[in-house]
């Protein structure tokens, strides 16, 4: 159970069913140190996550050759889990997961099946799939781009229109949301061999970002959620111009609430790079990379933009960072969490 000096978060691991494999955790909100309040059994890689505006559901992806999507009731009083529904999302190594703006759909990208998906949520909080999409074509990489692997998918700030990032097709496909079902309305293309991977708009609305994993760079685009129009009009490196010291590729992107600074993760450089955010164009500036203090950070989480929390992977790790408010600049805290291969960290 937490206190009132404490923000509950919660861990997805790369685990099996029978494993611990969804934990519940505390950040400390003085010095940044975390612990474990308890954990859930019964989800295989349970690899992204996200909880409802009001912080009583929980959904999880479980990455696996037959997808599914778990729903789990988050009791108010001690955070625990109890499972209310889980469904097949009719796809391979489902990895991201998301809510419509008005919280009354579920959209799900699956890698591996090339497909994204939609559910509709319950009053009670179980879940029925409204619209499958199956995407098709490849690109430059024989290896990564051999198909379609959709890798996130994003409601935009009005909820009109939602963008899918397929890494394996080099596009951010758009849709327009009609009653639950996604109707293509137009697809931007990214340089070939770019592999866009997860994507984030600044609180204005004006301005988006995209990471891509294949070439190491956020691309900046302007929006207009009228026509959802995405025009880049910058690309930049996520590594420092020195870095020469092997294979590294971005994973998550995060805008601050403040709209002034941009982070994203590196694995392989094992960062997160800090760009600040012109607020008359959008455009991106680097000016720091912090160590994750562990090795292949994937996803991490802007907590009440006064801490950051990165999971690294390959060290079964979770550390935290303070956010300085007037340069967004990260300072470690010094405070570490060990974890079994965390993927993905979401406060409450």
């Amino acid at each position: 159970m937490s206190t009132q000096n404490e923000i509950v978060f919660f861990t997805g691991t790369q685990t099996k069913d029978a494993e611990k494999g969804i934990f519940r955790c505390a950040l400390n909100k003085l010095d940044g140190s975390m612990r474990i309040v308890g954990s859930t059994e019964g989800i295989e890689n349970s690899t992204y996550l996200v909880v409802n505006s009001i912080g009583d559901r929980l959904y999880a992806v479980s990455e696996k050759s037959e997808g599914e999507i778990f729903v789990y009731a988050i009791d108010n009083e001690t955070g625990e889990l109890q499972l209310l529904d889980r469904k097949p999302t009719q796809g391979a190594d489902p990895c991201f997961i998301s809510l419509s703006t008005d919280g009354q759909y579920l959209f799900v990208a699956n890698y591996s099946g090339g497909n994204v998906n939609v559910f509709r949520i319950s009053d009670h909080g179980t879940i029925d799939e409204s619209c499958m999409i199956t995407h098709s074509g490849h690109s430059v990489n024989p290896d990564r781009q051999e198909s379609p692997h959709p890798h996130s998918i994003y409601p935009d700030p009005s909820g009109n229109f939602v963008m899918v990032c397929d890494l394996g097709i080099d596009q951010i496909v758009t849709y327009r949301l009609e009653e639950g079902q996604l109707v293509k309305h137009r697809e931007v293309d990214l340089p070939p061999g770019a592999g866009p991977r997860h994507f984030d708009f600044h609180p204005t609305g004006k301005w988006a970002y995209g990471v891509n994993e294949l070439n190491n760079e956020v691309t900046v685009f302007t929006y207009d959620d009228k026509t959802a129009d995405l025009q880049a009009i910058q690309s930049i490196s996520t590594l420092p111009d020195d870095y020469n010291e092997g294979v590294s590729y971005p994973a998550d992107i995060h805008v601050s609430s403040c709209g002034r600074f941009l982070y994203a993760s590196n694995r392989g450089h094992d960062s997160i790079v800090q760009y600040d955010i012109n607020l008359d164009t959008g455009s991106l500036t680097a000016v720091d990379w912090q160590s994750t203090h562990g090795e292949y950070p994937r996803n991490f989480t802007i907590v009440e933009g006064e801490f950051v929390l990165v999971a690294n992977h390959n060290s079964g790790n979770v550390v935290s960072y303070f956010v300085d408010a007037e340069t967004g600049r990260l300072s470690a805290t010094g405070c570490i969490l060990k974890l079994p291969r965390p993927m993905c960290v979401h406060s409450l």
